[in-house]
Parts: structure tokens; sequence; C-alpha cells
């Protein structure tokens, strides 16, 4: 399962790196601003940042919701880097946008994914990866998990190679769950992965 953490943080991508387990990145333009990133160039350069700092693919995302428009933010994003992909809303106009750039050779990620049935549309349209949100679906008592099951199913079913990458993780627990069910990535704050170290019998053996 490859680990992708979900920041625009310089700092914290830069500590998952060091860490020696970072497959990627997922960001977008909400979360560039927590970092007081705002404004079309220093966004674009701050994209250009990560992609410099990691090995694997890096997710950003368009603002526009238009299939015109989406394309044309698309291509400035892809020219950015080859690792970037592009991310999309999993809306009709999303998943035409993700067809075009699947024809063109643009990576793509389906997201705001909450149903199986999304997640075969972003894979019939070649989306490089899908993102059902885990714990968005947790907080209104669907059971996320169950929905990551489901779309994997569907995609083995008919060797569909887009990647299932579990989003909104909410805890560690989250992704020991979704590496038990088969997700191909999760994208995570820092804390979340880092969580994964611990456990009390490691610290009572060391002392």
């Amino acid at each position: 399962m490859k680990f992708f953490i979900d920041t625009a943080n310089i700092e914290h991508i830069e500590e998952a790196q060091n860490l020696g387990i970072l497959d990627g990145v997922t960001t977008n333009p909400s979360l560039m601003a927590k970092e007081g990133i705002t404004g079309r160039v220093n966004i674009l350069n701050h994209y250009k940042n990560i992609c410099e700092i990691v090995d694997g693919d890096v997710s950003a995302e368009v603002i526009a919701t238009d299939f015109k428009n989406m394309i044309k933010e698309g291509e400035e994003l892809a020219s950015i880097h080859n690792q970037i992909v592009v991310k999309l809303p999993m809306i009709k106009d999303g998943v035409k946008a993700a067809k075009y750039f699947s024809n063109t050779g643009i990576k793509t990620n389906l997201t705001l994914v909450f149903s199986p049935g999304q997640a075969l549309l972003a894979a019939k349209a070649g989306a490089t990866y899908v993102s059902p949100f885990l714990g968005r679906l947790d907080d209104i008592s669907i059971d996320g998990l169950n929905i990551i099951s489901e779309i994997r199913e569907i995609y083995d079913n008919y060797n569909f190679e887009t990647q299932i990458l579990a989003a909104s993780i909410r805890h560690t627990m989250h992704i020991i769950d979704c590496a038990k069910i088969g997700a191909d990535v999760i994208t995570s704050p820092l804390s979340s992965i880092v969580g994964l170290l611990n456990h009390p019998l490691t610290g009572i053996g060391l002392d």
C-alpha cells in the first residue's frame, strides 16, 4: 500500500519523506490557504516545490466546475512537473475531463467520491486514482470502509487499473483497516502515519 500525505505543509512533507515511507502528496487550495499560500502564482510555485521534495505523484486540484475550464486549469497544473496528478471533482464534467486527460496521458484523481457507482464511472473514464472519503462517510453514520471494500470488489472483477486512494483518514486504525481491505493508497495527515509507530510495549522494551 502506498502512503500519501494530505497537506500543503512543507515541514510535514519533509518529515514524512525523511522517514522513508512517503510515496506521494495530496493537497488542494484549501490546504494551501491554511499555510497562508494564496494567489495563482504562489500556489503553482508551491506545487512545484512539493514535487522537488517527493519522488511520487502530487495531486493538484482544479477549482473550476465546468469542462472547458477544468481542461484549461488541468493542463496548466500538469505543465508544472511530470509528477503532477490533476485532481478533479466527481461530477459529470469532472468525469468528462478525466477521460480527456486519460487520452492525452495526463494522470488524474477523481475526488469527493462517496459511492461504488461513482468509483465505477471514474474507472471507466480512465482515472489514475479514485478518492473515496472514508472519514466523511463515517461522520454521517455510513460505513466508509464498506464502500472502499465494495469498490475493491468491483475493480477486481474487471481488472480496472484505477487505484483506490482512501482519503479523509481520521486516525491510525483507518490506515490499518484500509490496508486489510486492499486500498491501493491512503492519504492522511502526518499525525496518523506517525501514530503507527506507537505501542506501549515498544516503550516498555526500550526502558
